[in-house]
Parts: C-alpha cells; structure tokens; sequence
C-alpha cells in the first residue's frame, strides 16, 4: 500500500491523515527526517508558516525535503503549507523551501473571522470541491510550468506544478477527500 506521511511539526495531521487513509493509501505522521525514506508522498499542513518553518530548520526537515522533492516525490502544501512550498513569499526576504515557482501573499483573506467555506471546481476532479479557507494565503502569481487548478473571485488558490500541489485552503477540514485522492493519484502517477 501506498504511504504518504504527513509532516507533523503543527497543523491538522489527524485530519489528513484520516483523508490519506479514505482516499485508499496508509497515513504515516511525520517526526523525523529519516522517516522520508519509507514514503512516497508527503502533506505540509495547514498551521502557522513561519513556526513551522522554524521547527524544519530546528529538525533538518529543510534539506531532508529538497532532497525528497529532488527525486521525484510529490508535495502537497495545504494554507500554511502552500506558503512553505512557495518559491517567493510576498513581503519577505526570503522562502522556506521553495520549491514551487509560485508568488503568495499570507493571510490574503483576512483574518480569523473572516474565514469561509465555499464549492470549488478544480481541474482534473469532476464535481465541486468543499473548501475551508481559515486565514488562508493566497497564490499572487504563478510561473510558466504551473497549471492552475482553481480560482475564487478570480483569485489563484489551487495550482500544480510537476510533482508539487498547493491548496489556499483546507481540504482535511471536510468529508471530501477527493483532492486527498488527486495527490495519491499523482504519486501513483510518478510510481508508474
């Protein structure tokens, strides 16, 4: 059975573990870098970017990921997590891991209070997806081997690019694990 880990430095893991796990493939909570060895894929969640950012540096997750990201193997950053994939940070000096050649703003929706939830279509799954936005960043721009994959109000908040997804929102948050199930079929995709 496929296994995709969950980096579990801050965020909703137990959500997307129990989402890995409905989408068909074993959910694996990640701790430790040496654990990267027996995934396939691995889910930055949702929390607050710049903590985790922090606590990769504090356990070495900056260089075990490059590495991962190195040989192939998919990534998927939900909120938070779309800002630590992000090749350029709107306002900062500099990227997390950047990974993906994308622009984002943080907390582009506002505020906690401002947080909603809405239907999504999104490119490649053929119903509507529920999405949570909750403080959630937003893609500014995206380079030339980026295929978007959703917009709200005109707004990029889903995009693809080769073996790395990112998500402004939170997927976990539902009972709809379809795009849980999108990132297992793209890493079934690179196992073919």
């Amino acid at each position: 059975m496929i296994k995709i880990g969950v980096l579990a430095l801050q965020g909703a893991v137990a959500e997307h573990i129990r989402s890995i796990e409905l989408a068909g493939a074993q959910g694996v909570v990640i701790k430790r870098t040496e654990q990267l060895q027996d995934i396939q894929g691995i889910i930055i969640p949702g929390g607050e970017s710049t903590t985790i950012g922090k606590l990769m540096r504090t356990y070495g997750f900056i260089d075990a990921l490059h590495q991962f990201s190195a040989e192939n193997k998919p990534i998927f950053g939900t909120c938070a997590g779309l800002i630590v994939i992000a090749k350029e940070i709107t306002g900062q000096p500099e990227a997390h891991l950047g990974l993906m050649d994308i622009t984002v703003a943080r907390n582009a929706f506002g505020r906690q209070r401002e947080s909603f939830e809405t239907d999504l279509p999104i490119k490649g799954i053929d119903e509507k997806v529920r999405a949570v936005f909750i403080r959630a960043p937003l893609i500014e721009k995206v380079g030339p081997n980026v295929e978007v994959l959703s917009t709200y109000n005109g707004q990029i908040v889903a995009a693809q690019q080769g073996h790395l997804l990112a998500a402004s929102f939170h997927p976990e948050l539902t009972d709809d694990y379809r795009l849980h199930r999108y990132f297992l079929d793209m890493v079934k995709a690179r196992q073919a």
